[in-house]
């Protein structure tokens, strides 16, 4: 087996060193909040699974630098609103950390769900769900 220079878990904790976290409760609160942009970078399955953040843009994490970056192809115009604060969030904090550093690390700023999308709802957070596209 390979041996590893960094795990992700170390990684993980390093972009947390680095970046803003925001608690669960924080955000619920911050919910009607014009100048809040919530992102959520899970996988369009998760949402469809778990439900999703009322509001929140959904940005997979594969795409994400690429929609943020004014000069790519991909750009979208949601993340060039002067103002706003973006938050991040995934399933459990992990890929948000890292996706939020790498932000950083492109002069945009960005803050993340310190928890994730795990607890939200247990701590009282509103859930939607994507309509049936059956229906």
């Amino acid at each position: 087996m390979t041996q590893l220079r960094t795990t992700a878990a170390q990684m993980v904790a390093d972009a947390r060193a680095r970046i803003d976290e925001v608690e669960t409760p924080d955000l619920i609160a911050a919910l009607d909040d014009p100048d809040v942009v919530i992102v959520d970078i899970r996988d369009v399955r998760e949402r469809q699974r778990s439900g999703f953040i009322p509001g929140s843009v959904h940005a997979p994490r594969g795409m994400l630098e690429f929609w943020v970056d004014p000069d790519s192809p991909y750009h979208r115009d949601v993340f060039a609103q002067p103002g706003k604060r973006y938050v991040l969030h995934c399933a459990s904090g992990w890929r948000s950390a890292l996706a939020t550093a790498t932000l950083q690390d492109m002069g945009f700023e960005a803050a993340h769900l310190r928890e994730g999308f795990s607890t939200w709802a247990d701590q009282g957070g509103p859930v939607e769900f994507p309509e049936d596209s059956k229906d």
